[in-house]
């Protein structure tokens, strides 16, 4: 008998096979734990290892370096909203096996961070995690269903801030999706007296062998069968964007000039940090 669900066969499913990867590297940093590296990821690794390297040494970037570079100033990010919001609730959306959600709930273990994602991975998660961290809390569901807005209405205290965040997502989906995320999370944070929106974004590549990057993003796009696309040449235009889609005020942090999201020219960054407020 089929027992899967409308969830289980959500349209997104297959980005999820990247957060084996991720995953692994996370670990490989240092920053994880091995219950979050699975056999699949270290796969995943070993074979495109070779690659990486080459394109370290004469592109200057590769995945895994992108990995850590946009990990870092993600949690740079989360950091400082929790100094500002020491009350601050979490949700990790296609938190996959992020190991931010196990750090921030040891270093910080008053706050509530809630990880989000479809239902086998989030399965996946909360198996490795329950030896290490069993109170975490991880839910399994599609972002665009009415069951994440339920989440935002029934599972959080409406009396404390929220930040939503997202890691290697918002770049495999269409413009159009990427919209309607934004909408949604800009509705439901009215509920909350402020709410912030943090991502990482790849910008179209100025890098002079930007071919090669553009080329691995076909690739990324073959394997996770999505719409792995680069939509915004200039900070100001996804600033825009994003306020077009209900957030009040929009900062592009660029990692070059990360403590400056003012500067509106494209400095060459391969990620850059979305920073919406309502």
């Amino acid at each position: 008998m089929n027992t899967k669900t409308t969830q289980d066969l959500s349209p997104h499913r297959h980005i999820s096979f990247t957060a084996h990867y991720t995953g692994y590297i996370w670990y490989l940093l240092g920053i994880s734990h091995e219950r979050l590296a699975t056999a699949k990821g270290k796969q995943l690794a070993t074979l495109l290892h070779p690659f990486e390297t080459l394109a370290e040494k004469f592109v200057g970037h590769s995945v895994r370096s992108t990995l850590k570079l946009r990990h870092r100033l993600i949690d740079q990010r989360l950091e400082q909203l929790i100094a500002q919001h020491p009350d601050l609730q979490i949700i990790e959306i296609a938190a996959g096996l992020s190991p931010r959600g196990w750090r921030f709930r040891q270093k910080y273990p008053a706050i509530s961070y809630i990880e989000v994602d479809l239902p086998a991975m989030a399965t996946t998660k909360r198996e490795a995690l329950q030896p290490i961290d069993p109170d975490a809390k991880v839910y399994g569901c599609d972002i665009f269903s009415e069951q994440f807005q339920q989440i935002l209405k029934q599972d959080l205290d409406h009396s404390r801030p929220i930040a939503v965040l997202s890691e290697g997502l918002i770049n495999y989906f269409s413009k159009d999706l990427i919209g309607q995320l934004s909408q949604i999370l800009s509705t439901g944070f009215q509920q909350f007296p402020n709410g912030y929106f943090i991502s990482d974004l790849y910008p179209e590549p100025t890098h002079r062998l930007a071919k090669v990057i553009w080329h691995s993003s076909k690739l990324l796009k073959f394997l996770s069968k999505s719409e792995f696309q680069f939509y915004f040449t200039s900070p100001q235009e996804a600033a825009e964007f994003f306020k077009m889609h209900g957030f009040k005020k929009t900062h592009i942090r660029q990692a070059s000039n990360f403590e400056h999201p003012e500067e509106q020219n494209h400095l060459g960054d391969i990620v850059w940090i979305v920073d919406a407020q309502v």
